[in-house]
C-alpha cells in the first residue's frame, strides 16, 4: 500500500536522487524533488554559467569508482578508475532514469523558503519561470549539498586584478598568459594550480600550512583501495603508517619547497593530486607562503616577499548553507553540526538531511544508506534512540578523526567507519560490504537486469 504523505526533496544531485529512489522503494508515492538545474547531477553537471556551482572542465573524482558507486547501481567497469564529470553526470542520470526518479523532479525550480507549520509539515515557497507560489508537504528532506556557498577570504588592501573563488573557476583558458596566484592547499586549489599552469605566464600557489599531498595511485592501485587494505592496522598507529608510506613514495615536503605538515595524517582532509609535485619540480608552479595583504596588483606574503599577479583564485572552501530555512531552526554554518547519523536533528519534526557530511572517501554510497534508514524510520520499521540529544552529543564527542578546528572539518567522517555504522542500522539483507561489479556499459542491478549507460 502506498503512503500518501507528501515528501519534498530539495536537490536532484547524487544525494537527492538516491533519497527519492529509496523512499519510493518503501511505498511513498508522493515525492517531489526540486532542483534549479535542467538535468540530474548537481555539482557534476559542468556548466560555464556564472553562479552555477559546478565542477570545472577537467574535473575527475578523487575517490575511485569502486568506492564511489551506489550499492544498488554499480558504476560500469569500462569507466576509468577516477571517472570524469561527464561519466558521473551520465551515471547519475541513468540512475534516475532507471529507478523512475526523473518524473518526480521539477527542474529549474528553486525553494526560496521552507516554513515549519504549527500543525506539522512544511510550506515551501517556490520560484520558477512562471513566478512564485507555495505548496504544503508533510516531510522535508534536504539534499542541497555543501559545496555551493563559497567562503571568500578577506585581506587588507585591495587587489587591482581579477579576484575570484574557485566556485567561479570553470576552465583554464581565460588565464592564458596571465600571472596567477592560487590560494589554498586542498584538492580544488591543487587542481586549479595544475590546470592554470598549463596556459598561464606564471602560476604560484599560496599555502598557509603544510599539507599531506597524496598521489591518486599507489603501487598501481587507486589510493583509497590501498588505504582500505590498511584497515587491519590498529587505528592509533594508522596515521603513522600512512605518513611513512607517503614519505617513501615522494620524500618530504621540503624537497618541493613546501612546509611540512604541522598535524598528523587524517587531521585535515588529505589532498589527492598526482601532478602538483611534478609541476612544482618542473618549475611550472611556484610556492608562496600565506598572503597578508593586497596593494594593487602586488601581493605581499607573510615572509615579506612581494609578487605581481593578474588574477587571484581563492580555493578556500564553502559554507554549510541552508538559506531557505529559518536560522533559529537550523544554522550549521559555524561549529559542530548536531545531527544523529549526520541526518536527524533533535528538535525539528519531519526535517531530515541526506549527504550532509564529508567523508574521507565518497559521499554517494553513504548517502544511499542514509536514505534506506530514513525510509525505514518513516515507515516505522526503525526507531531513533529515545535519548536523541544524548546520542547526538555522543556522536559529536567521538568523531572518526580528531581534526583541526577549522570550518572545513565540522562534518568529517571516515568512509569505512561511517559505512559500518550505517549498515549496522539496516537488516542483514542490506549489508553488502561492496557493490556488485559490472563488465560492459550497463549497470547490473540486484534483479539481474541491466541499465543502459547510453545517454
Amino acid at each position: 500500500m502506498s503512503d500518501q504523505r507528501r515528501i519534498a526533496v530539495i536537490g536532484a544531485g547524487p544525494c537527492g536522487i538516491t533519497a527519492a529512489k529509496n523512499l519510493a522503494d518503501v511505498g511513498f508515492s508522493h515525492i517531489t524533488l526540486f532542483d534549479r538545474n535542467r538535468q540530474v547531477g548537481g555539482n557534476w553537471l559542468y556548466s560555464e554559467e556564472p553562479g552555477h556551482s559546478s565542477v570545472f572542465e577537467t574535473t575527475h573524482t578523487i575517490s575511485s569508482k569502486t568506492l564511489s558507486q551506489y550499492h544498488d547501481f554499480p558504476i560500469p567497469d569500462d569507466y576509468p578508475d577516477y571517472p570524469s564529470h561527464r561519466h558521473l553526470a551520465e551515471y547519475f542520470q541513468n540512475y534516475a532514469r532507471y529507478f523512475g526518479v526523473e518524473p518526480m523532479i521539477r527542474f529549474e525550480t528553486s525553494v526560496t523558503h521552507a516554513e515549519l507549520q504549527s500543525g506539522g509539515g512544511w510550506r515551501l515557497a517556490l520560484q520558477d519561470h512562471n513566478g512564485t507560489r507555495s505548496e504544503r508537504f508533510d516531510i522535508l528532506v534536504v539534499c542541497n549539498g555543501h559545496h555551493w556557498d563559497p567562503r571568500m577570504p578577506h585581506y587588507d588592501g585591495e587587489f587591482a586584478g581579477e579576484l575570484l573563488h574557485s566556485h567561479d573557476f570553470k576552465k583554464a583558458a581565460p588565464f592564458r598568459d596571465k600571472r596567477v596566484l592560487v590560494i589554498g592547499g586542498g584538492n580544488s586549489a591543487c587542481d586549479v594550480a595544475v590546470e592554470t599552469s598549463r596556459v598561464s605566464r606564471r602560476t604560484d600557489i599560496s599555502m598557509r600550512r603544510g599539507y599531506w599531498i597524496t598521489p591518486k595511485f599507489m603501487f598501481g592501485r587507486p589510493t583509497d583501495l590501498v588505504n582500505e587494505n590498511l584497515r587491519f592496522i590498529p587505528k592509533p598507529i594508522r596515521p603513522f603508517v600512512s605518513e611513512k608510506i607517503l614519505y617513501l613514495m615522494r620524500g618530504s615536503n621540503r624537497k618541493y619547497g613546501l612546509l611540512e605538515p604541522d598535524h598528523r595524517f587524517g587531521q585535515t582532509h588529505p589532498t589527492l593530486n598526482s601532478e602538483l609535485l611534478y609541476f612544482i619540480r618542473h618549475g611550472e608552479i611556484g610556492i608562496q607562503r600565506d598572503l597578508t595583504r593586497f596593494d594593487g596588483n602586488t601581493v605581499i606574503f607573510e615572509d615579506g616577499r612581494r609578487a605581481e599577479y593578474d588574477a587571484v583564485i581563492a580555493c578556500t572552501g564553502y559554507r554549510i548553507s541552508h538559506p531557505f530555512l529559518d536560522p533559529s531552526l537550523v544554522n550549521y554554518s559555524e561549529g559542530p553540526v548536531p545531527l544523529y547519523l549526520k541526518m536527524f536533528p533533535e528538535k525539528v519534526a519531519n526535517l531530515f538531511f541526506v549527504g550532509l557530511f564529508q567523508p574521507l572517501g565518497s559521499i554517494w554510497p553513504l548517502a544511499e544508506l542514509q536514505a534506506k534508514i530514513l525510509g525505514r524510520y518513516l515507515t516505522g520499521a526503525w526507531q531513533l534512540p529515545k535519548a536523541l540529544g544524548s546520542a547526538i552529543r555522543h556522536e559529536l564527542d567521538h568523531p572518526d578523526y580528531r581534526q583541526l578546528a577549522t570550518p572545513r572539518h565540522t562534518i568529517t567522517v571516515d568512509y569505512h567507519a561511517f559505512h559500518k555504522r550505517l549498515l549496522a542500522e539496516l537488516p542483514r539483507s542490506f549489508r553488502q560490504t561492496e557493490p556488485k561489479t559490472n563488465s560492459g556499459a550497463g549497470a547490473v542491478l540486484p534483479s539481474g537486469e541491466t541499465a543502459s549507460s547510453a545517454t
